[in-house]
């Protein structure tokens, strides 16, 4: 009995709060026999194939990491490897590689991409990331904020930023669901959808959580355990860089906005690649665009003492490994641990 097996793992909403924190707390003991090298081969015999269509560190690593360590080999097909979505069909390729691999994590752009893939592959198929959620960042993200506060519900997140990505929809929505108290600190313009803000208040009269939408940053992180922040211009996005720089140096993750919290016990988090220093080509050429010496973290805080971005950043290893695990690994799940709850 697995109550996982064969599901996909494509958007948030799409779980129970139960679900959700098994996956959590299932990541939590995944790393403990990894840090203890205890085997935990529960995908031997597997193939995985790994289709990217966005470049990835942390995602690509993860997932190739997780697959080796619980016994599969996983494939990576990158967008230069196969004929996706250019000579052939997303649903005839479902079809192809749902017959030869036993599981397809796709990264790329389009929502619709990964639902079609898990719809004719006949597989289990994760989203490692589109333009609209990043469950697997989230399963990652509230594994950080467990082990470090020991419970999730009654917490209080405050994300910055733009509100309007897969981060700002993917933390709303996981928030609300998990009983996690969530603000948004964006621009007007930026702040999240209002389908989005509609799904999270839903999952949120179930939870507790209480959901705050603000153009005031100080506002957004005041009293909070955690900040989160992201990049301020998405991979691929087609915007007024001059613009968007301006109308978010004000919710800039710096000292002054983390003494703001009023707490001196508040985690600072970002999923990564952060613009943090000038020791990357698109940092320093940004940061010489705009005269500023970083974008949406400064680097004391970034490399200080309250943030755990390099936790978090392993902990994508042992969440996508419990979500791999669960839905493909014919474990002993039984039904009955999610019954009564929701």
């Amino acid at each position: 009995m697995n109550h996982f097996q064969n599901k996909s793992f494509l958007k948030e909403i799409d779980f129970t709060t139960a679900e959700l924190n098994y996956l959590i707390d299932f990541g939590c003991h995944l790393k403990q026999l990894k840090k203890q090298h205890i085997p935990h081969p529960y995908l031997q015999g597997k193939s995985i194939a790994l289709l990217f269509e966005k470049t990835s560190t942390r995602t690509r690593s993860a997932f190739t990491v997780a697959a080796t360590d619980l016994g599969a080999h996983p494939e990576f097909l990158g967008k230069n490897d196969i004929q996706f979505g250019k000579k052939e069909s997303t649903i005839d390729t479902a079809k192809v590689l749902g017959s030869m691999f036993d599981g397809i994590e796709y990264r790329g752009f389009a929502q619709k991409t990964v639902e079609q893939l898990a719809t004719f592959s006949g597989v289990p198929v994760w989203n490692g990331l589109t333009d609209t959620w990043h469950p697997t960042q989230m399963i990652a993200d509230f594994m950080t904020l467990k082990e470090q506060f020991g419970q999730l519900k009654g917490l209080t997140l405050a994300y910055v930023g733009d509100g309007r990505n897969n981060m700002g929809n993917s933390l709303l929505v996981t928030a609300a669901k998990l009983g996690v108290n969530i603000r948004i600190g964006s621009p007007k313009e930026l702040q999240p959808d209002q389908k989005i803000v509609a799904l999270a208040k839903q999952a949120a009269v179930d939870s507790g959580s209480d959901i705050t939408l603000t153009t005031d940053p100080e506002a957004a992180v005041n009293g909070a355990d955690a900040i989160y922040t992201d990049v301020w211009i998405s991979m691929g996005e087609k915007i007024d860089v001059a613009a968007r720089v301006k109308a978010l140096l004000p919710y800039q993750v710096n000292a002054k906005l983390l003494a703001a919290t009023g707490k001196k016990t508040t985690i600072l988090l970002h999923c990564l690649p952060a613009y943090h220093d000038d020791q990357t080509e698109v940092g320093k050429s940004l940061e010489e665009q705009f005269n500023v010496s970083a974008l949406e973290i400064t680097d004391d805080v970034f490399n200080g003492p309250q943030s755990l971005v390099f936790q978090e950043a392993e902990n994508r290893l042992h969440a996508i490994k419990s979500i791999m695990a669960a839905t493909l690994g014919n474990l002993f799940i039984p039904d009955t641990l999610f019954n009564s709850a929701n």
